[in-house]
This record gives structure tokens, C-alpha cells and sequence, in this order.
């Protein structure tokens, strides 16, 4: 399926990550801090790509994440699962496409008791490296970064 070929190719490996959180709201003890990690993603096998991580962005979380491709509704579909100290839980997550060349999931949650338009997107995609921001809606369609995150290859 080209679909997942594609998205695999972006993916699959093992990638060297520093998240950024930008100036914001996360619950730090400082803030931009940045937070290297190792997150391998697993290869498409014709039905998703899973990629577990482990961070340190916001404290002490867990994920892992599964992609895969709808046919009928011709869009990729997004299952997270993550631990923190406090809370565990699987959700969809969004749908997610492809726009040029960059890769965006558009999802929403509940933020501060508010209903907010989130978006991930993968952006200067390359065989070696990728960018994923994470970019929250504050409000009259301004879109700003919450967290960046740089992946190089291994």
C-alpha cells in the first residue's frame, strides 16, 4: 500500500530526538528546556507504524503511538497510548495527511478546561532527519509551537 510505504519511509528506523519546548505553558521546572531521547519507529508492515517513546517533556511519560492508513475514509488514522505518574489511557488522536511534503495530524483536547484545535506536523523531511512541531490554536486561528522536535537518524 503506497500510503504506508510513504509513511513508513519518513519513519522507520532509529531516530535520535531533542524536544524544545517553546515558551509556554508545559508543566516544567524550567522552561525551553530541551529533552533528548531515543525513539525507534517500527516499520509499516503493511498495516501501521508503531513508535514507542520515552521523554522527559512535562515530567515522566510514556507512548506509544500507532498509524495507519483508512481506504475508505482516504486518510491516516492515529492511536496513542502514554503512562505519566498520574494518568494512563489509549486514545484516536486524530487524522492526519499529507500536505506537499510535510505530514499534519489535526486532533483536539481539552486544555486548561478549553477545547483546543492542536496540530502536529511533520516538516524538512529528509532521509536522515525530520522536524515534528506540535502547534496549538490560541485563539482567532493563530496557530503557535508548543513543543519542537528534531530527529536525526542513528
Amino acid at each position: 500500500m503506497k500510503e504506508m510505504a510513504r509513511l513508513a519511509k519518513m519513519l522507520a528506523g532509529d531516530w535520535n530526538t531533542v524536544e524544545i519546548v517553546q515558551h509556554g505553558k508545559l508543566s516544567l521546572k524550567a522552561p525551553d528546556a530541551a529533552a533528548p531521547c531515543t525513539s525507534p519507529w517500527l516499520g509499516a508492515h503493511g498495516a501501521g507504524v508503531r513508535r514507542p517513546f520515552v521523554g522527559a517533556v512535562g515530567g515522566d511519560l510514556r507512548w506509544f503511538i500507532t498509524i495507519w492508513w483508512d481506504a475508505g475514509a482516504k486518510l491516516y488514522r492515529f492511536l496513542t497510548c502514554f503512562k505519566t505518574p498520574a494518568d494512563a489511557g489509549c486514545e484516536l488522536r486524530g487524522t492526519a495527511h499529507w500536505d506537499g511534503n510535510t505530514f499534519v495530524n489535526d486532533y483536539e483536547e481539552v486544555i486548561n478546561g478549553k477545547r483546543t484545535k492542536i496540530q502536529d506536523r511533520w516538516t524538512d523531511i529528509t532521509s536522515n532527519s525530520h522536524t515534528l512541531t506540535e502547534a496549538h490554536d490560541t485563539g482567532n486561528g493563530v496557530i503557535k509551537p508548543y513543543v519542537v522536535s528534531h530527529s536525526t537518524r542513528q
